[in-house]
């Protein structure tokens, strides 16, 4: 669950069912329906301190992420654990404070700058489970006992299982800031709800065998947020999902997850289309792709996915492009 402690959700289900155990408590978890690793093949190692690459978790808790801020003059975190491990590195100013952190432990260094430092926010290192194990008990200011078990859990009679947020209300920020993380962890949610285990090749290959079996061509899908190199999906598979996806939810209940022009990650573009449009944005260096729902003037509904590949422009000029081409189309079809 992606959402666990994140300040976006106040509503904490999981949180309120550890805080009212009594300390001392025995809690046992099982280790081996995790079969993945912290990043996704094909991710680029070198934005591994980016925003945009927390790592993926069994137990994620705040995001993932950890959080800088001046008060004073100190320096303090979000989750306040990791106060401990920031450091101070002397080096030729620059204009600003340079974060940066390991790449396989969570010793955060600050770098000064001329100007003053004010907030960042960097993924940590999750370890499996391990980093989720150190950080509850601080979190909850209290001390339980966390049992690792192998293989399966002990049966119980009645079990209940705790939800913490209702499904659209976490893929509508997915989709408005274009959330990896949030994709990625709603990949593994998949994946242990079908099959048992949290494994992102075993569940990419049960939808391509199930729900995806009739694509048009079959894609090369590596990861649940994009972020591969790897992932290779054509325009005319994207109109097949969307168009699956509209015959299994409905229009109604994508137009309140989808992002419509001048919100989100298209807050800028589409002012004209408001209402009209709903769709989803995709970058990478080099590629971009824009596909979702468009009515026109005339009143039909249109299915439409835009890749541009291989460009030298600015991000922007592309997207003015595609927008001026849609745009087009809207008056005119």
């Amino acid at each position: 669950d992606p959402t666990f402690m994140t300040q976006e959700f106040s509503y904490q289900p999981v949180f309120d069912f550890f805080k009212n155990l009594p300390d001392g408590a025995i809690v046992k978890y099982a280790t081996d329906n995790w079969q993945d690793t912290h990043w996704g093949a094909g991710w680029s190692w070198g934005d591994y301190t980016e925003y945009y690459m927390a790592e993926r978790s069994p137990f994620p808790i705040y995001g993932n992420m950890m959080s800088l801020y001046r008060q004073g003059e100190s320096i303090k975190t979000i989750p306040s654990f990791f106060e401990r491990d920031v450091k101070f590195a002397p080096g030729a100013e620059a204009k600003n404070a340079i974060i940066n952190r390991r790449l396989d432990d969570n010793t955060f260094t600050i770098t000064k700058g001329n100007e003053p430092f004010e907030k960042s926010e960097m993924p940590f290192v999750t370890d499996g489970f391990s980093t989720t194990l150190s950080l509850l008990p601080d979190t909850l200011h209290k001390a339980l006992d966390f049992v690792p078990v192998q293989g399966n859990l002990p049966a119980i009679s009645n079990p209940v299982m705790i939800y913490s947020q209702p499904t659209d209300a976490m893929l509508k920020p997915l989709m408005h800031r274009s959330d990896n993380f949030y994709a990625e962890q709603s990949l593994m949610m998949v994946s242990q709800k079908l099959l048992g285990v949290m494994n992102d090749r075993k569940i990419i290959q049960h939808i391509l065998q199930t729900d995806f079996k009739d694509l048009p061509q079959r894609p090369s899908w590596a990861d649940g947020s994009g972020l591969s190199r790897y992932n290779l999906f054509t325009p005319q598979d994207i109109v097949a999902i969307l168009q699956k996806m509209k015959d299994e939810f409905g229009m109604p209940r994508i137009q309140t997850i989808f992002e419509t022009g001048g919100e989100g990650t298209i807050r800028n573009y589409y002012k004209e289309e408001k209402g009209f449009i709903y769709a989803k944005t995709g970058t990478l260096n080099g590629v971009v792709a824009f596909s979702g729902f468009l009515t026109t003037k005339k009143g039909k509904h249109l299915i439409f996915s835009t890749l541009v590949n291989n460009h030298n422009a600015s991000t922007t000029d592309v997207r003015k492009a595609v927008e001026k081409f849609l745009r087009t189309i809207r008056n005119d079809y």
